[in-house]
């Protein structure tokens, strides 16, 4: 067995591993990267997450008033796929023409703290590195009940390639993701019904915030079940019957959107002296250590599972090897989050409920997206827009933007939170006429 020493072993090719393994490179250090699947080069978000689900989002938001949505379908996916393999292959191709990088298509499993061995369908060869870095991400959760492997049950991989347009699309798990996939495929044509396990429709918004976001899905005839239990699937030539403590719902595509698991069953971490927690993610220190030569990024680190916050963990870990060492995971709060639904909701720091219970001193602020000119104009007046406000001091403490454009907005409140400017200052800043931006002269 070809026995290989190197300085630096990146193993996945997820935005955190694929930055830092351009950086060290440039910077004079070899690097192997290993990534198991060769559909996986750049991560998560460009093949089967943010970018690929996005670009059907706003095909299926130009398609919805069209009658020829069944034909296009087809077409919408291949365009998908194109646009996915370009970047694939553009960034396989930004990590093979520097010099000091080999990138190496096999699944890695630890022998020691510094030694790896890898398997791909070229062979086997065993890898030890002065340091190593995990940035093998996650995968959607599956039930384990009955039927669960039928054809038409589907994770969020699977639902970004079917290869026919469902007339009836079940989905089980309303979180975010779930109502991104609802709000696509409404657009489409197809009748959704989202099956919720828990009592309250989106627990962690404020209740304006929720019953806003209940009455649009609601408009774009997407059905919310609350208390619901899903025990089977049944599954026959014709449909597939989702099986529930509230009755039987019959679909032609079923998504199970129920949360997220880190890949980390194959690693054989225990072999690095690591061991994961309860849930499977890599214990981590604020410096992203999990032992003395093996970092761990993104979302297998249990980092918030978004790719900018993968990026985020790279400067860290940047930050160590290449510069001062002073960043860590304490100094990037509050994190801005966007949930793609049509309208986006985006959000910062402390909701309005969120700020009661802590007993703050606050004035909360509220505009409904209909009062926006630009709004008008884009002819997506649904929405509300809130901002919680420290009465002592001033300063924003937290915004909930539900409304068009609100992902771009939502950067300007993460830089006046970040940098202690009051919302006075916004109140009066001279934005550029018409945008969504200028909706926080009001708001403020």
């Amino acid at each position: 067995m070809e026995q290989i020493k190197t300085q630096n072993l990146i193993i996945g090719f997820g935005k955190a591993g694929k930055t830092l393994a351009a950086d060290l490179a440039k910077n004079g250090q070899n690097v192997i990267l290993a990534e198991r699947s060769n559909k996986m080069y750049g991560g998560t978000c460009i093949n089967i997450g943010c970018i690929p689900s996005k670009r059907l989002l706003t095909e299926a938001e130009h398609l919805k008033n069209t009658n020829d949505r069944v034909t296009a379908f087809p077409f919408i996916m291949q365009r998908k796929n194109m646009l996915t393999e370009a970047l694939r292959q553009a960034n396989l191709n930004k990590l093979t023409t520097l010099e000091n990088v080999q990138v190496i298509n096999a699944e890695a499993r630890f022998l020691t703290p510094h030694t790896v061995r890898l398997t791909g369908k070229n062979g086997e060869c065993e890898v030890t590195a002065e340091r190593i870095f995990i940035n093998t991400g996650a995968h959607p959760a599956h039930l384990n009940i009955p039927g669960s492997n039928g054809k038409r049950i589907h994770d969020s991989t699977g639902f970004l390639s079917l290869q026919e347009l469902p007339q009836r699309v079940v989905i089980v798990g309303g979180g975010y993701i779930s109502l991104e996939f609802a709000c696509m495929y409404a657009a489409l044509g197809s009748k959704v019904t989202i099956l919720e396990a828990g009592s309250t429709f989106l627990a962690r918004e404020d209740r304006d915030i929720a019953e806003e976001m209940l009455r649009v899905l609601n408009a774009k005839g997407i059905e919310i079940v609350l208390n619901t239990q899903t025990t089977a699937f049944e599954e026959n030539a014709e449909e597939t019957t989702v099986i529930t403590s509230q009755g039987h719902f019959p679909a032609d595509a079923v998504l199970v959107g129920i949360g997220r698991h880190p890949n980390t069953e194959s690693l054989d971490l225990q072999n690095a002296g690591i061991m994961p927690d309860e849930r499977g993610f890599i214990p981590v220190d604020d410096y992203l250590r999990a032992a003395p030569n093996i970092w761990a990024m993104g979302d297998v680190a249990g980092s918030p599972q978004f790719t900018y916050m993968s990026l985020d963990d790279y400067r860290i870990v940047r930050e160590q090897l290449l510069g001062e060492g002073k960043r860590n995971r304490n100094d990037r709060q509050p994190i801005p989050t966007t949930v793609f639904t049509y309208p986006p909701l985006s959000h910062i720091g402390l909701t309005e409920t969120q700020a009661a219970k802590q007993q703050l001193d606050v004035t909360v602020r509220k505009i409904p997206a209909n009062a926006i000119p630009k709004a008008k104009v884009l002819g997506q007046t649904d929405g509300i827009l809130k901002a919680v406000i420290d009465n002592r001091t001033g300063l924003i403490l937290g915004a909930t933007l539900f409304c068009a454009e609100s992902h771009e907005m939502i950067n300007l409140i993460k830089m006046a939170i970040d940098n202690h400017i009051p919302a006075a200052y916004l109140h009066n800043q001279i934005f550029t006429h018409p945008t969504m931006a200028e909706a926080l002269n009001d708001l403020l």
